[in-house]
């Protein structure tokens, strides 16, 4: 029975395009993000640089901290890359064109800065109006 002679680097990549185990942490640093994806960090930088979905935030002094959101765009852009074969700009392309990642809406940006929504948020206006209204019963006791 002959041997299966695959690279190091081969077993590396199948084993990282099974779903792997995200732990339940609201934070992750990049050498967490780098095991749990099998991707180097500097890999990881570089595509916080190609695909605007992926950006961590920073800690005080500095560090990355990905959320659980941003390991699992992680992985979904390793699959693209190499496990499907797309491209960077392919791929950037799939991740922007599906819903998780459109940017916010006009709609969106009205409701957080305060302004008037209109449209199909009549529905938010009349519970802003009822929380007001609650809000002065309170403030006559």
């Amino acid at each position: 029975m002959p041997k299966s002679h695959t690279s190091r680097s081969q077993r590396r990549d199948q084993a990282a395009l099974q779903t792997p185990f995200i732990p339940e942490k609201l934070y992750f640093r990049i050498g967490e993000v780098s095991e749990i994806t099998h991707t180097k960090p500097y890999v990881l930088r570089y595509w916080e640089t190609e695909f605007p979905m992926l950006r961590p935030g920073k800690s005080s002094t500095g560090h990355r901290l990905y959320r659980r959101r941003d390991v699992e765009i992680v992985l979904q852009i390793r699959s693209l890359l190499y496990g499907q074969g797309f491209t960077i700009e392919g791929a950037r392309k799939k991740l922007t064109s599906e819903a998780g990642y459109r940017r916010q809406t006009g709609k969106q940006k009205q409701l957080f800065q305060g302004e008037r929504p209109t449209g199909g948020t009549a529905g938010l206006c009349s519970i802003r109006h009822e929380l007001q209204g609650i809000l002065e019963i309170l403030k006559r006791k």
